[in-house]
């Protein structure tokens, strides 16, 4: 019973481990677009990791594509939300604007502005403050080249 019971886990668990497949969600698609010249201004590390997550919308060598130019300006701000009884800031809502023109042929396509925002507390630990607004903002500055790459397959279905 028990050899029994051991060989029917051994199978389920190979067919549950083989099903399971993740891929990212940019890096393996294939787009009818290139992105053929980014013109990036503001702040330089939301900006580097915005053209990082664009670089991953491959160009290949395709007659057919679209070639979109991209000017984008981002800015960041840090508020203080909330202060404790000496004056001290217990909350911070760290602010990224971004706002992004896409253009092809030297037309002018669309344009917008993406807001996004994250509020978080003070640490004591000043370097653990630091990487956790760094984190805040890398995620911040994804979910804005996600916005921009949506917008470009927006444009390109219509």
């Amino acid at each position: 019973m028990n050899n029994f019971f051991l060989r029917y886990l051994t199978i389920f668990s190979v067919i549950m481990l083989s099903a399971c497949s993740y891929k990212p969600i940019f890096s393996e698609n294939k787009y009818n677009f290139e992105i053929n010249e980014k013109i990036l201004n503001g702040d330089k590390y939301i900006n580097r990791i915005i053209k990082n997550k664009l670089d991953l919308v491959k160009k290949e060598n395709e007659q057919g594509k679209k070639k979109y130019n991209l000017s984008i300006n981002t800015n960041k701000k840090k508020i203080i939300v909330s202060k404790d009884s000496k004056g001290d800031p217990l909350k911070f809502d760290l602010i990224v604007t971004t706002y992004f023109e896409i253009n092809y042929k030297g037309k002018l396509l669309f344009k917008k502005e993406v807001v996004k925002n994250k509020i978080y507390n003070n640490d004591v630990d000043k370097f653990k403050l630091e990487q956790n607004e760094k984190i805040i903002l890398e995620n911040l500055s994804e979910k804005i080249s996600e916005t921009i790459i949506s917008s470009i397959i927006n444009l390109d279905d219509n």
